[in-house]
Parts: structure tokens; C-alpha cells; sequence
């Protein structure tokens, strides 16, 4: 627990007791907010952000205005993949999409961190293979599946990060993060409450019955999910 929060990162969970007690005693703790933009595309870190609920979206903005989730990424992972190949700034637009608190742990004490804890780095990369994965599943799943089957899997991907059924989410967030058109989201949504997987009430969502969503999901999510769990594995404690 750091402060008030729970501590929920599966990063810092995978880590030896003193690596994680480290980190969380140079953490600083804030809430996510829906829309907040943590970082600009090219600016250059400051702080590492390990989320502990909520998710946030790798977004790339286009010329004419429009945007597209590249990623996604929630309790299994940590915003600031490039500081640890070497770059100092963000190559996208990380964007919080579902509301939650995250750990942001500054460059310096998460150097420190890495030179006496191999267990930090460890862990890190283990998880840069698992986005690895995320992102071409991703490629794959926008060229081959229908909008229910990437909707669908979007949400188990949110329900998996929130510690609730319910989280807040409208159906606008979800054409922007999957570049749908909102008529699309919309019918889609509609077509799974129809069926009793979830309902909406006022930019709320409830996820009423899983199994509904998995069997309406692709067999991306699966896969994704996997590469995560292996990603916080106890090896990662080694």
C-alpha cells in the first residue's frame, strides 16, 4: 500500500519485497483523470507512471486531426518504455481513458532503482516483450476482425484494469481509441447490451456478464492477456 492506495501495478508486485519498497517510498501517487494527457508526443520524461487502475492510451495524432490508440496500457505495464531502450521522449501521446491513480517515479530514482535492484529491469523488459506483443496482435486484429470483436476485446482489456464491474467509459472514448465511427460504437454497444453482456447509464459502463463478452471477443484478447501474465511472472523476481 502507498499511502491510501493499494498498491495494484503488476510490475512492482512481480518485484523483491525491497525493490518494490524502494520504488514505493520515492512514488508519488495521483489520480488519473479521464481525457488527462500525461505526456506530449516528443517530450522529453521526467517520471516513469506505473498505473495501479485505470487505463491509459498510446495515441497517435494524425494531420487532419484524427487520432488512434497505438496501445494500451493499465496495471500490467508503466508508461516511459523508451527510457529503457535508451530514449528520453515519448513517441506518442499517452492519454488516460478510464479514470484510476497511478505511481510516478522519477527518472533519477528509478535509475537508482535498476543499478541495485536487477529484479527492476528484469521485470521491465519482460514487460516491453509483452507491449511487444500487445502492438502487433493490435496490427493484426484492426485489419481482420469486426468492430463487436475489437469493441469487445477493448472492453475485457478495461474491465481486466479497474478493480469494479463498473467504470466510467463512453461509447465517444472508444470510436476515438479504436478510430470507429461513433454510429459504429454506438450499434455495437447496443448489440451487447441487447445480448446482456453490459449496460450503459450515463457515461458509465457495466460489464453485466463476462463470458457473454469473451465469447463476442477474438481470440487477440487471449493471446494479449497471456504475453501480459508471463510478463509478471515470479521469474520477474529472480
Amino acid at each position: 500500500m502507498i499511502g491510501d492506495f493499494d498498491t495494484r501495478n503488476k510490475i512492482l508486485l512481480a518485484l523483491r519485497p525491497d525493490a518494490t519498497a524502494f520504488l514505493e517510498s520515492r512514488a508519488v501517487v495521483k489520480r488519473l483523470s479521464e481525457g488527462q494527457v500525461l505526456y506530449k508526443d516528443g517530450e522529453l520524461f521526467t517520471h516513469a507512471i506505473f498505473p495501479h487502475e485505470g487505463v491509459i492510451c498510446l495515441m497517435a495524432q494524425m494531420q487532419d486531426g484524427r487520432s488512434v490508440e497505438k496501445a494500451s496500457i493499465g496495471n500490467e505495464g508503466f508508461i516511459g518504455i523508451a527510457f529503457i531502450f535508451g530514449g528520453g521522449k515519448t513517441i506518442s501521446e499517452p492519454t488516460v481513458q478510464v479514470p484510476g491513480y497511478a505511481s510516478w517515479i522519477s527518472i533519477k530514482d528509478l535509475d537508482e532503482a535498476i543499478e541495485n535492484y536487477p529484479c527492476v529491469r528484469d521485470a521491465m523488459m519482460r514487460y516491453a516483450k509483452s507491449l511487444t506483443v500487445q502492438l502487433m496482435e493490435s496490427v493484426a486484429c484492426n485489419s481482420l476482425h469486426k468492430a463487436e470483436q475489437r469493441v469487445s476485446r477493448w472492453l475485457l482489456h478495461a474491465h481486466d484494469r479497474v478493480n469494479s464491474d463498473t467504470f466510467q467509459l463512453t461509447q465517444q472514448g472508444i470510436s476515438k481509441v479504436l478510430g470507429m465511427r461513433r454510429a459504429t460504437v454506438s450499434s455495437v454497444c447496443n448489440a451487447l447490451m441487447n445480448a446482456g453482456a453490459l449496460k450503459y447509464t450515463r457515461g458509465n459502463v457495466t460489464i453485466t456478464d463476462r463470458s457473454i463478452l469473451e465469447g463476442k471477443s477474438c481470440e487477440c484478447y487471449k493471446r494479449i492477456r497471456l504475453a501480459f501474465a508471463n510478463s509478471n511472472s515470479p521469474k520477474a523476481k529472480d
